[in-house]
């Protein structure tokens, strides 16, 4: 398209000499031809002749200006005039304004890859304007959510008359609250710095192996509590990455697979080391997930089954996606409703971390 455009361009540059020369050509042809018809009925006389030529230049110059600039209006003050219009719009946060192409594609020429251009801005603009949006008010609910919880339990815990256990109970109902709220906010955080690349990356050489098993250490008292069996195939794999980072990737998603899986189920952990890098699987034996939550799991603040939805904010796998694109790598899940998940991260040992 850019060298179709470009040799169009060539082509307009072209003809916009050749139509300056013919013009100037045009007007010398018939000052010329009415000298001559001129000078035979004048007789000789100068004045007259050059009074009429005068006449006649003038014009003739007028004419082919009008001419011009009526061209010029319609193919560059226009054009451009939409174009302001449609920037001023899109700069006071009106996303809505499309312009039209003046010629099919393939045909395009500047102005219209200018306003294709334009389009793909405004829609990409109008998408994050949503994305804004939903994300801002997504934040409001989870955080009255926790907030509410925490001042109704507060305000319980002021009854004299309570009892010690309810009171007890009531106080771990506000410390849950408090973590969630915690959790939110540092998750928050996290994705936000990632994605305006505020968090810098310290790489460096270590097990990947030896990672997941303390990772899995940390929810030992978890597994053991609804009897998850776990089956776990760590090769060892030496990469070099950020740990931190994948620390994060690694504790929702066990994590996830964990809440997910019923009672006296099976969790897999599956570490390879791959041509690149590394290949990680995590799957379980809990509810699944159906192909259209599938489409979305990483998308912020999506919860694809809402019966656990108080025990998380939304926000991990989203946080994971960025982390893996962050580092360089492929996540995936495979899935399917009452058969568990398999979730599958490709990793890229980094050459250039140390």
């Amino acid at each position: 398209m850019r060298k179709s455009s470009s040799k169009r361009r060539l082509l307009t540059v072209f003809l916009g000499q050749l139509i300056v020369f013919l013009t100037v050509t045009s007007i010398v042809t018939v000052a010329l031809m009415v000298y001559g018809v001129v000078e035979k009925r004048a007789h000789g006389d100068v004045g007259t002749i050059s009074a009429v030529m005068l006449l006649v230049t003038v014009f003739l110059s007028t004419l082919f200006t009008l001419a011009d600039i009526i061209r010029r209006k319609k193919t560059v003050d226009d054009p451009v005039e939409k174009i302001l219009i449609a920037t001023e719009k899109m700069a006071k946060g009106d996303f809505s304004i499309r312009l039209k192409p003046r010629h099919s594609y393939g045909n395009y020429d500047s102005y219209d890859l200018i306003v294709d251009n334009m389009n793909m801005l405004a829609n990409e603009l109008q998408k994050s304007e949503v994305l804004k949006t939903d994300f801002i008010s997504n934040v409001s609910h989870e955080i009255k959510t926790p907030l509410a919880i925490i001042r109704n339990y507060v305000a319980l815990m002021n009854d004299s008359s309570l009892d010690e256990e309810t009171r007890t109970g009531y106080a771990q109902t506000v410390i849950d609250a408090t973590k969630r709220l915690t959790n939110l906010i540092s998750d928050i955080l996290k994705l936000s710095k990632l994605e305006n690349n505020e968090l810098s990356i310290e790489y460096t050489s270590f097990f990947l192996d030896a990672q997941l098993e303390e990772c899995i250490l940390q929810f030992e008292s978890i597994i053991e509590k609804k009897e998850l069996e776990i089956d776990a195939e760590l090769d060892p794999v030496s990469i070099i990455s950020s740990p931190s980072y994948l620390e994060i990737i690694w504790n929702n998603l066990i994590s996830n697979a964990i809440k997910f899986t019923e009672k006296g189920g099976r969790i897999g952990i599956l570490v390879k080391k791959t041509e690149k890098g590394a290949l990680v699987e995590i799957s379980d034996t809990g509810c699944g997930i159906s192909k259209d939550v599938g489409e979305h799991i990483f998308d912020k603040f999506y919860q694809g089954d809402t019966s656990h939805s108080g025990e998380g904010n939304g926000l991990g796998l989203a946080l994971v996606k960025k982390v893996i694109d962050t580092l360089g790598g492929k996540i995936s899940v495979s899935s399917e409703q009452g058969k568990g998940s398999t979730f599958t991260v490709l990793l890229n040992s980094s050459k250039d971390g140390l």
